[in-house]
């Protein structure tokens, strides 16, 4: 059973940074692209970074680049998402999800199979 569980969330300040975490299991970690989506209330998912687990190459949408860093960690089965110089626009509920196979990289939530509950990211003024 495919099981992506993330982690990491909080309350901080603009300006700050958080690290998210997304511990994988139930699949063949290395041949798969895994991808980072938020929601904000009221507001369209929001596909915003992926990484190719066999890789490393990363995408990032427009909105976070230069700002979020993904990484993995295929020992532990691990994606991370740095997130730097926080914004207020960025508070939504932040959620991994596994990518159909061959798919992913335009950050399209169609193009995701399994995704995780979702973890809180609030960031205040």
């Amino acid at each position: 059973e495919v099981q992506l569980v993330e982690s990491g969330g909080g309350l901080v300040q603009a300006g700050g940074s958080l690290r998210l975490s997304c511990a994988a299991s139930g699949f063949s970690f290395n041949d798969y692209v895994i991808g980072w989506f938020r929601q904000a209330p009221g507001k369209k998912r929001e596909g915003i970074s992926c990484i190719g687990t066999s890789d490393g190459l990363a995408s990032y949408a427009d909105s976070v680049g230069g700002r979020f860093t993904i990484s993995e960690d295929s020992s532990k089965r691990m994606v991370y998402l740095q997130m730097n110089s926080l914004k207020p626009e960025d508070t939504g509920v932040y959620s991994c999800a596994l990518a159909r196979f061959g798919g992913g990289w335009r950050l399209f939530d169609y193009e995701y199979r399994f995704w995780g509950r979702g973890t809180q990211v609030t960031v205040s003024s």
